[in-house]
């Protein structure tokens, strides 16, 4: 299609230029495609992941109310799936800038630089300004969170402001911003609460059974007392390793994505080539590091840590010597 056009407004070109920039300009129409696809896919994702959970929970509720019989169990679960909804979609981001030991807002007077590069960005992006905050920690790292564009937030160390150049940092704040722009943040916030509160839930309700009568002239005979009995406790050994597998799925996807389409606001990918070189570099881990918010930095917090063993096999992200590649590919 650009090839056409450029043909038509009567541009003299060399043949080699042609096929280079149709190349290119088909590579961008990928892109800008999927990434249209993958916001309308997090929207759903977010609500079938809350509804999942819920019913998830729900079930677990359930047995623990058949078997025991009580229903004290299943109402347990309902106010735990319904408060875990609320408080993923509303305070998830609150919850994760607190556990990275976050620092913020940013006002333009605090740090004009890292305020300006952000604002310029958000700018070329069509988004509005996210709140800026800043983690004091010596490992070049950054996330994003929110629901919304409108209720967004980046988050930058110490470390990776120091660390980078001007071009460098541009293409990082880039990639943050694409996960903001195709509600990547709503999708991974949802998660981190999710995955936290199944696992505590489940084992909440695990521990409260000491505290249930279980009636044994009704509930423990039969082939149906046994068939739930059996699925129940299925479900109460897997809920959490199912939350765990689906994190891992969802969150090494959308890093090729954000990279290129970082690559599209700065129209430089080789800026995030060479930072993602930079933190690949580091090798000591986060200060707070912590595998309920791993997914949502731009690189694995735990550093050299995640490259080892069974580590590598269940990492948040694809490894950074492909992301490189691919990026330098469009150049």
């Amino acid at each position: 299609m650009c090839l056409r056009i450029i043909v038509r407004l009567g541009f003299k070109t060399q043949p080699i230029f042609l096929a280079k920039f149709d190349i290119f300009c088909y590579s961008m129409g990928v892109v800008l495609f999927y990434m249209y696809s993958q916001i309308d896919a997090n929207k759903r994702k977010t609500f079938f992941l809350m509804a999942f959970f819920a019913v998830l929970l729900l079930a677990i509720g359930y047995f623990f109310s058949y078997y025991y019989n009580s229903l004290d169990f299943l109402i347990i679960a309902l106010v735990i799936s319904l408060g875990m909804n609320l408080a993923s979609y509303f305070a998830g981001d609150k919850i994760a800038l607190m556990t990275a030991g976050a620092e913020g807002p940013l006002k333009q007077t605090d740090n004009p630089y890292v305020y300006r590069l952000v604002e310029n960005l958000a700018i070329t992006a069509g988004l509005p300004l996210p709140k800026i905050y800043l983690i004091p920690d010596s490992f070049p790292n950054a996330f994003a969170t929110g629901r919304d564009p409108k209720h967004a937030t980046i988050a930058l160390t110490t470390g990776l402001i120091e660390s980078l150049e001007n071009e460098e940092l541009e293409g990082v704040i880039a990639h943050e911003l694409s996960h903001i722009k195709n509600y990547d943040i709503r999708l991974m916030m949802v998660i981190i609460v999710l995955v936290g509160l199944v696992t505590l839930a489940v084992d909440m309700l695990w521990r409260s059974k000491f505290f249930g009568r279980k009636n044994s002239s009704e509930k423990t005979g039969g082939q149906l007392g046994g068939i739930l009995m059996i699925v129940g406790l299925v479900l109460v050994v897997l809920s959490p390793i199912i939350a765990q597998l689906m994190q891992l799925a969802i969150s090494r996807k959308r890093e090729f994505l954000a990279d290129a389409d970082g690559a599209l606001i700065t129209r430089y990918p080789e800026g995030l080539a060479r930072a993602l070189e930079k933190i690949n570099a580091y090798k000591l881990p986060m200060k707070k590091a912590t595998n309920a918010t791993a997914h949502l930095y731009l690189a694995n917090p735990f550093g050299a840590q995640a490259g080892k063993g069974l580590a590598k096999l269940f990492s948040t992200h694809p490894p950074i010597e492909e992301r490189i590649k691919s990026l330098r590919e469009m150049i």
